[in-house]
């Protein structure tokens, strides 16, 4: 889906923000890129659908490079949540706000209707239909402009810190629908400092840092790290923290989400029941 190769990018004042990155990210491929402000990966993501061009080096979606390409062909297929919504909104409400990218990718009218609603009823936005996405809450217009992506159903979903400013319920249900997404084969990618999100989807991650990958691999691996996490600024989610400890009765230190720590610890106990 996307080729990355080689790439560097500096802004205008000389800042080289991305040193030489290479990353394949395949079809259906659901990947956490983290690490400490500054790493670069908010710079990294923006290239995926063209809004960054790289200085040098290349990115390829769908064998396509962006820089022969315009950022709206390749938003059809690539479609990206920024961290704030308010640089992505501006329409005089909800309704329209998530339509609007249905009209100019040419959906008829009966299809626009039917994913408005359904997005509205997704992300618990049907009471602000006719309100004005600016007369909401942070966490409210986070929401808007992920269904304002959702709703077009791209191939590729980029967001860039999609849990800031949501209740627990909310991050819930997003990690729910990327779930559902990765039965349709869909690719995500998310930028994001929640550990603890990142530890219950069990993503693969990409670790950031100084404009650099310093590791990529499943998330068990990488959130159980604790030299690595320390060097990233990134703190041990609070599972790994407890299994590190638990470590000494015998149990594995490499548990970072409550379903397998629940089964694991079920487990043990049945097994010093029987003995």
């Amino acid at each position: 889906m996307i080729t990355v190769e080689n790439v560097h990018y500096s802004y205008a004042n000389n800042v080289e923000a991305l040193k030489g990155i290479s990353l394949t990210i395949n079809d259906g491929d659901f990947i956490a890129i983290m690490g400490q402000n500054g790493a670069g990966k908010t710079t990294f993501i923006k290239h995926f659908n063209g809004l960054l061009k790289p200085s040098s080096g290349f990115v390829r979606v769908n064998g396509v490079e962006t820089t022969k390409t315009s950022v709206a062909t390749l938003a059809r297929n690539v479609g990206f949540v920024f961290q704030n919504p308010d640089n992505q909104l501006f329409s005089e409400s909800v309704e329209d706000e998530i339509a609007f990218a249905l009209k100019n990718f040419g959906f008829d009218k009966e299809t626009i209707t039917k994913r408005v609603t359904w997005a509205l009823e997704f992300l618990s936005l049907t009471q602000y239909r006719k309100t004005s996405p600016f007369l909401l809450s942070g966490g409210e217009r986070k929401r808007v402009a992920l269904a304002s992506v959702l709703a077009w159903d791209p191939e590729t979903l980029v967001l860039d810190e999609p849990t800031i400013g949501q209740d627990y319920e909310q991050k819930e249900k997003l990690r729910h629908f990327i779930l559902q997404l990765r039965t349709k084969k869909k690719t995500v990618v998310m930028v994001t400092h929640d550990v603890e999100f990142v530890a219950e989807c069990n993503p693969r991650v990409i670790l950031m840092c100084n404009g650099q990958i310093v590791a990529d691999g499943i998330a068990k691996d990488i959130l159980t790290n604790s030299k690595l996490l320390e060097e990233s600024s990134i703190v041990l989610p609070q599972i790994a923290q407890i299994f590190t400890k638990l470590s000494i009765l015998g149990l594995p230190s490499d548990i970072i989400d409550i379903d397998e720590a629940e089964n694991t610890i079920l487990t043990k106990a049945k097994e010093r029941r029987l003995k």
